[in-house]
């Protein structure tokens, strides 16, 4: 019988007394439970104790928290935490160095509990504690302990942080300004300023002026990772609590001190793993730093101002006057004018006569602009070469640079976040945003290059610019969601997504939500994978016992004889030998060489294997490496070195040969045959279920029958 809701079965532990086994009455008053307690141990003065949870943070059980005690719970009889805070407020005055230590190292404990802390608040405590540190002669463990009983306290926003007096900060910042200094009492200062930071404009203003960036630069590049963390984290606060213009400065200064790089090479790639907190740090720099175009965002381009003109018409004389030998002098103003109209049409500005129309629309406003001169400026050969070749395209099939440009920008600042406060949970960060300067403007080179390819590839209109760039945003976020690490690997990534692929990926996920994502379904496609990679191991077989030809590649890498190898039916020898051409299929008995199965030690593909390591040139050596394997066989470690005619086959016998070796198949063709069979497998269990839903649990079990008084008596059958 299962008991009452209000009553919870508990044990009380008591250091030198048997423990009690007591029924918690939950509408019964804390004090008269306490007396209890105390009476079955023989205890005067219940009102001096008081119960916590041995486990966890030791929490103090009060009328408020009582409801949270769980059937089964250990709790300890315990001096009450009026009792405690009198004892440690006395002790931490104490002029014997061990017991002060000692009561230190308690209240630091003790102060995590809410109850303890108001307290020791209530008795003035905060008042010792500043006078410790204020003094300066704490140092070392006590003064750790000091630092760490003071941050506990002061998070349960008993006390405000402004009430702090210059002189105890004052104190923290000399800690965390000194070198010869205990870490655990920097990580601890740098901490306690993390807090501050916040709190008001007035501190913010002295953290600032008091401890440089340049001292937190050389906190970051310790090898103390805790230390390195503490450092970051105030860094962080000091940048979202700093008003824009100081915030772009700041970010200026560690462009100048190259922290990105550090952060790049010794944090990212690190020999330890990244730490969530790091990861966050990490994401809300990125998010600041990527802010930083807000304001260009968020403005629409001025016609009369001066600066954006010229900007304006850098554009259109890098793209097009370089190849006019006329001076632009030369002409008179109307000439000029419509020249200069036709020459805007060309960039893709749909108004040719007013181009700066173009630029009003915010967001993305000044930042398009930007991006299109930076564009330019840096990457000068791809930008005439993407203007000038959809300059001589047919009208309806040219792709608009600016207006591409326009819209590029505004999704980048979409997928990026641009704009957006940082979260407070977040740890996306992506590792090549710290792997280059000037990110968002080399990210759009790439995508710009990459609307251009795109727009070819779906032999694209005028009509069809909002489907081109519905595509390129799909690119750009899946290349990006498998978070690479430098924008080389990025941009190599991306263009190897094409449209092509993109339509594939497209299909693949519609077939997925057409009920295959039912919980029902997805186990049945874990019970039918195993069979299926059966099924997929004995066909890389028979492909290995068809046999392939091979042609072999001499040292200077000229192909000249061919050379067949084949499987036994058996699976236990493997046959080769050289053929003459035009033999598709020789017998096996015409196959001199043999290698013994059970002699196989290891598959070696690409750069491993032994004939594939001498020098040769760049492009002809990367198609060798992608179709280059060897078997490892005998004691002495013979290599059979191979060179397949094409991918299909690499994979087959890679396959083949690793399943020889009682190893996993790892090729991509595995999974590819394997999504294929799994497709293919589901839609046929699936066939008597079509218009059904299907549930993502199964239907209850009914209840078992009242007696089972059903078999069936076969004596009555024989009488």
């Amino acid at each position: 019988m299962a008991p009452p809701k209000d009553v919870v079965k508990i044990a009380i532990q008591m250091v030198g007394a048997i423990p009690q086994l007591i029924e918690l009455q939950q509408t019964k008053p804390l004090a008269a439970v306490l007396k209890d307690v105390c009476d079955a141990w023989s205890l005067p003065n219940a009102e001096r104790y008081a119960l916590q949870y041995v486990d966890g943070r030791q929490t103090y059980i009060t009328e408020s928290n009582r409801r949270e005690i769980k059937n089964g719970s250990i709790l300890r009889l315990t001096t009450s935490p009026d009792q405690e805070a009198e004892r440690l407020y006395n002790g931490i005055q104490s002029n014997n160095s061990d017991v002060k230590t000692d009561s230190l190292k308690k209240l630091a404990s003790l102060s995590q509990d809410v109850t303890f802390a108001q307290e020791f608040i209530n008795r003035n405590g905060l008042k010792l504690i500043f006078y410790i540190v204020e003094e300066g002669n704490a140092t070392g463990e006590m003064l750790a302990h000091t630092l760490k009983a003071f941050m506990e306290l002061m998070e349960h926003d008993f006390v405000s942080w402004e009430t702090l007096s210059a002189a105890f900060i004052k104190k923290i910042v000399s800690y965390v300004n000194m070198n010869a200094v205990d870490a655990s009492v920097q990580q601890l200062s740098l901490s306690i300023l993390e807090n501050m930071v916040p709190t008001s404009r007035l501190l913010f203003e002295l953290v600032k002026k008091e401890v440089t960036l340049d001292r937190l630069l050389t906190h970051l590049q310790v090898t103390n990772s805790q230390l390195q963390l503490k450092a970051m984290a105030l860094l962080i606060a000091l940048l979202l609590a700093a008003p824009d213009t100081e915030r772009r400065d700041m970010m200026d200064y560690l462009r100048e001190k190259n922290v990105r790089q550090f952060i790049h090479k010794n944090i990212i790639h690190s020999s330890e793993p990244l730490g969530d907190e790091m990861a966050h740090y990490l994401y809300v720099l990125q998010s600041v730093s990527l802010n930083l175009r807000e304001r260009r965002m968020r403005t629409s381009m001025d016609p009369y101002s001066q600066e954006q003109r010229e900007l304006l018409q850098s554009l259109r004389q890098a793209a097009f006057e370089p190849e006019s030998e006329v001076p632009a002098s030369a002409f008179s103003t109307e000439r000029r004018r419509s020249l200069c109209a036709k020459e805007f049409r060309k960039l893709g500005f749909t108004n040719n006569s007013n181009p700066a129309e173009d630029l009003r629309r915010a967001p993305p406003g000044l930042l398009a602009l930007d991006n299109m001169v930076y564009f330019s400026r840096h990457t000068p050969n791809a930008y005439s070469r993407f203007v000038l070749e959809n300059s001589s395209r047919e009208d309806k099939h040219e792709c608009p640079f600016a207006r591409s440009s326009i819209q590029l920008t505004l999704i980048l600042c979409e997928i990026l976040h641009v704009g957006e406060p940082c979260s407070e949970t977040a740890q996306a960060f992506y590792p090549m945003f710290f792997g280059q300067d000037h990110f968002f403007e080399e990210l759009f080179c790439i995508c710009i290059q990459l609307v251009n390819k795109t727009w070819k590839e779906m032999r694209a209109t005028q009509e069809d610019f909002d489907k081109v760039l519905q595509v390129v945003r799909e690119q750009i976020t899946r290349t990006l969601s498998l978070k690479p690490t430098s924008l080389e690997l990025f941009k190599t990534r991306v263009n190897a997504l094409n449209y092509s692929e993109i339509l594939k990926l497209r299909q693949t996920e519609r077939l997925h939500q057409e009920e295959t994502l039912a919980v029902p379904v997805l186990e049945l496609r874990e019970r039918l994978k195993p069979e299926l990679l059966e099924l997929i191991r004995q066909q890389r077989l028979l492909h290995l016992c068809e046999g392939t030809l091979f042609r072999k590649i001499s040292s200077r890498r000229r192909q000249d004889k061919l050379w067949y190898c084949r499987l036994s039916p058996n699976h236990k020898v493997l046959h080769y030998g050289d053929v003459e051409e035009g033999v598709c299929s020789p017998p096996i008995e015409s196959l001199p060489e043999k290698i013994p199965v059970a002699d196989m030690k290891m598959l070696l593909v690409g750069k491993e294997c032994p004939h594939t390591k001498e020098k040769s040139s760049g492009k002809q050596n990367k198609d060798v490496l992608e179709l280059a394997f060897s078997v490892v066989y005998d004691v002495e470690e013979y290599c059979l070195n191979f060179i397949a005619p094409t991918r299909y086959e690499f994979c087959l016998w890679t396959d083949g040969l690793n399943v020889l070796l009682g190893k996993e198949m790892t090729s991509e063709r595995t999974q590819t045959d394997l999504d294929v069979l799994l497709s293919m497998e589901l839609k046929l269990r699936l066939l008597d279920l079509e218009n059904i839903s299907i549930p993502d649990t199964p239907p209850p079990v009914p209840k078992p029958p009242s007696n089972l008084n059903f078999r069936y008596d076969f004596s009555h059958a024989e009488q």
